[in-house]
């Protein structure tokens, strides 16, 4: 009797203890369940700023962790609210190989279970078409791509043509230039001229030496449907005042438009040349918005223009020899196929007028090209009504390489910008003035 008391007695005392162990959780480490970007990718645009890893749990570090990148070691390392690891990543270079290291029981999960295991994540970065610039081009190219996504370059719109007031505005209002100009070449057509010489180029030298970047852009000008000489049009359309000049003529080379599209191009040319020959680089931004449908150079769709692009690409880097010329195609948002192709592009640019909070944040259009171009291109805000809040670009993620608002209204009242407003801008530590350039000579 007494031995079998004591059987029962321990048979007991054995499903009580295995009944506890059974509710005790068992842990375990976290799991990694995914990477931006991905173990193995390819074309990984230099302008990516962080690796982000996925896990299945929140993730912490032990301290004094030693996270490497091709054994550099990476010192800003953020676990994230939502089971993310955030690594931040030092300049990428172009076509590289990536090696990312974290040791063994490097991250934890809540319970304190680390990862026994090292994390390895390799990848290789994109390498763009081969491109030759002159030497002060190249020096804005490596600016740009330096300061791109850490800060955002000022800019203002020339006053019509070729000139720096709005620019002299903002200096007048705030004690500071916007660090760009952008010149505009619409009115060649009557150049030269008492009131519009396009081959007096001391406006534009003046500001390149001052230490500012030059940009410009072509309204071009054809003929206007009055029939009228000397009346001109770039808006698309049958009115009297529009053209209905035909684009898609820029295939057969025997057409009268073909052979003026070819005359205006050299025209435009030769006035770019003397801007080279002076050694200055000039951010070209021609055929804008042509996704629209409001220029003639965007009236036949995707297919002509791009030719067109192309051609002017060609003429003016090969047969001009124009090597100063930073190429920007300007996106609408939703025109993946007008995309000429990244070895006809070296930036792409978005145009924006908001109607409402003028100053908000602009991610939605900033993703939107992002993703036309997969993050391969710089994106600037190359027109504007109100200038984006400087801290919501940079809180929120539309990291606009440049800003430039149009010119009159948009630049000077206060409905868009005014004084007060270009205050603001100009003294936030994210914008880049004229005096904060470096010497790009």
């Amino acid at each position: 009797m007494k031995y079998k008391l004591i059987l029962v007695f321990l048979l007991v005392l054995f499903y009580s203890c295995k009944n506890s162990n059974d509710s005790i959780p068992e842990t375990s480490a976290p799991e990694l369940i995914s990477s931006t970007p991905a173990n193995d990718a390819t074309e990984v645009p230099i302008y990516t700023k962080e690796i982000v890893l996925i896990f299945n749990e929140n993730v912490t570090l032990k301290s004094g962790y030693e996270i490497t990148l091709n054994d550099v070691v990476l010192n800003d390392v953020r676990p994230g609210i939502q089971k993310d690891l955030r690594i931040v990543l030092p300049e990428l270079q172009e076509g590289t190989i990536y090696k990312l290291t974290i040791p063994a029981n490097t991250i934890k999960g809540p319970t304190g279970v680390y990862i026994p295991t090292e994390i390895k994540l390799t990848f290789t970065t994109y390498t763009p078409p081969s491109r030759t610039f002159s030497t002060e081009a190249q020096k804005v190219m490596n600016f740009l791509t330096q300061i791109y996504g850490e800060k955002t370059i000022s800019g203002a719109m020339a006053n019509v043509n070729w000139n720096t007031e709005e620019a002299d505005w903002v200096y007048a209002q705030t004690g500071k230039y916007p660090a760009l100009n952008c010149f505009d070449f619409i009115h060649f057509v009557f150049s030269p001229s008492n009131w519009i010489d396009y081959s007096n180029t001391s406006v534009v030298e003046n500001w390149w030496k001052a230490g500012g970047l030059v940009a410009a852009m072509w309204h071009w000008n054809v003929p206007a449907n009055s029939g009228v000489a000397g009346q001109y049009a770039f808006y698309y359309g049958s009115k009297s005042d529009q053209t209905l000049f035909d684009v898609s003529k820029i295939s057969d080379e025997n057409s009268a438009e073909y052979k003026l599209m070819i005359k205006n191009i050299d025209t435009i040319s030769g006035y770019l040349n003397k801007l080279k020959s002076k050694n200055i680089p000039v951010i070209w931004r021609p055929l804008h918005e042509a996704a629209g449908g409001w220029f003639w150079w965007g009236a036949k769709g995707a297919t002509s223009f791009k030719l067109l692009w192309k051609l002017m690409f060609d003429r003016m880097t090969n047969y001009h020899h124009l090597d100063n010329l930073i190429w920007v195609w300007t996106s609408e948002g939703n025109d993946a196929d007008w995309y000429p192709g990244d070895d006809y592009v070296d930036i792409v640019g978005r145009d924006l007028y908001p109607s409402t909070n003028v100053h908000d944040s602009q991610l939605t259009e900033f993703n939107k090209v992002k993703a036309i171009v997969s993050n391969r291109k710089m994106i600037a805000l190359t027109e504007c009504g109100g200038i984006p809040d400087p801290d919501l670009m940079f809180q929120k993620g539309d990291t606009w390489l440049w800003f430039m608002p149009w010119y009159g209204s948009y630049t000077t009242d206060d409905s868009q910008n005014g004084a007060a407003y270009w205050r603001t801008v100009m003294n936030n530590s994210h914008v880049i003035t004229r005096d904060q350039m470096p010497n790009l000579k």
